[in-house]
């Protein structure tokens, strides 16, 4: 795996490697062409289901991204010892992610445990769309999905439309893990 600071570069690689302008990118994925110049040129990578979008519109999956091995067959063991972590520090974005199936190929959903810091001071909102699934294994979250919060505890599990302004958030004393499934179509 790629370090995360080299995610944009192999993403603007793979574009210029397609004949696809920032326009023509914006175009496919839904996102500004500003925005997606940032993501080309930062060294911080953007949350997994603005990668899965942007692997979709390149024709790639997300495991091309971040140039992971992938298996042949229609089957793939990934060892606890072989996930692929990817941090976002910072407070909005601090979650961590731990990848679960990078060795298959063409997935169509991407499964992580996903760490989130417990009193982040600020409130990412993602909307994505697709569907999405979380189930708490460790701590407690407050997940918004569109105007309506829930509080979810160990071995509650959401489901939902991720087209809806979704976020989550950690109130704390120590950080919460969940499993995350994204599938974009």
């Amino acid at each position: 795996m790629i370090p995360e600071s080299m995610i944009g570069k192999q993403i603007k690689s793979l574009r210029v490697a397609r004949n696809l302008t920032l326009e023509a990118l914006a175009a496919r994925t839904g996102y500004t062409k500003g925005y997606l110049s940032k993501v080309e040129n930062s060294d911080r990578s953007p949350p997994v289901s603005t990668l899965i979008v942007i692997a979709k519109a390149l024709g790639v999956s997300v495991s091309r991204i971040f140039e992971e091995e992938v298996t042949e067959g229609r089957c793939s063991l990934v060892r606890r010892s072989e996930r692929q972590s990817m941090a976002r520090p910072g407070a909005a974005f601090g979650y961590a992610y731990e990848t679960l199936a990078h060795k298959y190929p063409d997935k169509k959903m991407e499964p992580a445990i996903l760490t989130i810091p417990a009193h982040a001071t600020e409130k990412a909102v993602f909307q994505h769309e697709g569907e999405e699934m979380l189930l708490v294994v460790d701590g407690t979250l407050h997940f918004c999905h569109g105007e309506t919060e829930y509080v979810l505890e160990v071995g509650d599990c959401v489901y939902f439309d991720s087209g809806i302004p979704h976020s989550v958030r950690c109130p704390g004393p120590r950080d919460a893990r969940c499993v995350m499934v994204i599938y974009v179509p």
